[in-house]
């Protein structure tokens, strides 16, 4: 369940829980954007995954959430709707034990071109590119997607719209 991982000296606060801020992108057709990522060293152990990462000093969840998107996709000229889920989850990656404290906001875009503008060295060799998907498309996929149930909460997004309160997900732990 690894989404990218950054360096060290954001990976987690205190008490070993990393605050991550991701971004449900959505664009005009109701895509979502997910980028591909995989173990450093073993591109064939990989998943897609949501932008978005771990907080940075004393940034809010919104400021990640729109840094790790510009970072990750070159994407900067959106707007953070609401947050729509929340999660805890846990997960080896890199070598190490990941538990992170996860938060999706909303967010769309007229752009679809990506191209990433500032990934750090783990990302570099983890992240392998990056694809919209229909509803459709993710309901049918065979790859690994994080959240588990992704296809499900997008067709129920596009089908009600945001949830009035942010949902929380049902704790993943990846062994």
């Amino acid at each position: 369940m690894p989404a990218e991982v950054t360096d060290a000296h954001e990976d987690s606060s205190p008490g070993g829980l990393r605050k991550v801020a991701r971004v449900v992108l959505l664009d005009p057709e109701d895509r979502i954007l997910l980028l591909h990522g995989h173990e450093p060293d073993d591109p064939a152990d990989d998943w897609w995954f949501t932008p978005g990462g771990g907080l940075e000093g004393e940034e809010s969840r919104e400021e990640a959430a729109l840094r790790e998107l510009a970072e990750e996709t070159g994407i900067t000229e959106v707007e953070l709707g609401p947050v729509l889920w929340r999660r805890m989850c846990s997960f080896p990656f890199a070598g190490r034990r990941w538990d992170q404290d996860e938060w999706y906001y909303l967010a769309r875009t007229d752009r679809t071109e990506t191209r990433a503008t500032a990934l750090t060295e783990l990302e570099r060799r983890s992240v392998a590119g990056a694809r919209w998907w229909t509803c459709a498309e993710l309901t049918r996929a065979h790859e690994t997607v994080y959240p588990t149930r992704l296809a499900e909460l997008l067709s129920r997004l596009l089908d009600e719209g945001p949830p009035a309160r942010p949902v929380t997900l049902d704790p993943e732990v990846v062994q």
